[in-house]
Parts: structure tokens; sequence; C-alpha cells
């Protein structure tokens, strides 16, 4: 699977949103933004890091962070998702992988000493023209937002 790096221009998106809207990445350009992945609503790891980034949209949204969460969870889960955890931030429905693949989030990863074909969670950070600044993978839930922050300079 392709990793986006450093400098690379994030190959473009639409997807659905938890709320019913698309989500096209180009429209945010002149925003930064945060692109993460994660395998699935609602599981204990994922819910920890989405409760992790909504604990921490203030510093992020006055840093000029958009974020964005993909996963292969359908519309309806992450619209339950988002309302039971109360998030302040987009989470988008990936089923048939279509840009995970690309985004090398999507792929054979280990998992408890066996190789299982899956999301492997990561984080992509962009610039305001779409570029990559930070890509980050077969990061941890526990700890990933804490660690991001720090890295974007927003625990001033």
């Amino acid at each position: 699977m392709p990793v986006l790096t450093p400098g690379q221009t994030a190959p473009d998106f639409t997807l659905p949103a938890a709320d019913g809207s698309t989500v096209t990445l180009s429209d945010l350009r002149g925003h930064k933004v945060v692109v993460y992945f994660y395998a699935e609503a609602g599981t204990l790891g994922c819910t920890r890091q989405a409760c992790d980034f909504r604990d921490s949209m203030a510093s992020f949204e006055a840093a000029g962070y958009r974020v964005l969460g993909i996963s292969p969870d359908s519309v309806e889960k992450l619209a339950r998702f988002t309302e039971k955890e109360q998030l302040g931030f987009t989470l988008l429905a990936d089923p048939e992988h279509t840009v995970m693949e690309p985004w090398g989030a999507w792929g054979l990863k280990k998992l408890y000493g066996r190789e299982v074909t899956g999301t492997i969670r990561g984080t992509v950070v962009l610039d305001e023209s779409g570029v990559v600044t930070h890509s980050l993978t077969n990061i941890k839930a526990t700890g990933h937002v804490g660690r991001l922050r720090k890295t974007l300079g927003l625990d001033a």
C-alpha cells in the first residue's frame, strides 16, 4: 500500500459524512486538515481516540485545523457514534476503502501475531494547499492525539 509522505499532495476524495452531507477534500483548501484513519466506531480504542480528538478540538481549531476521521463503517453507524460521543468533528464513511487504500490505511497488518487485512491506523496532516506535512502510521489509539498536538506545536 502506498503511504503518503511529507511533500506529496494528498489525493482528492469525496466521501459521505455522518451528518448526511458529503465532504470533498479539495473543498477544504485554505484550511489545515488532520485526516485520521481508525478501524471501527464504538470499539474501545477507536472511542478513546475519537474522544481525545473531541476533547482537543479547541486547540486544533484555534490553530486552524479541520479534523476528519475515516473508517470503513456505514454512515448510519457513524451518525450513532457521533451522537453518542458528542463528537465535534466530521466522521466519513469509506466502506469500499476507496480512500483508505490509496492513502495507505487499508491492507495487510499484524494482529495478535497473525497477518490480517484491515485498517492500518494512521494520521496524515495537510497544509492549506493539501500538501502532506506529517504522516504517522501504525499508531496506537491511546495517547496518539496528545503526541500529535505536541508534534504540531499545539501544546504551548
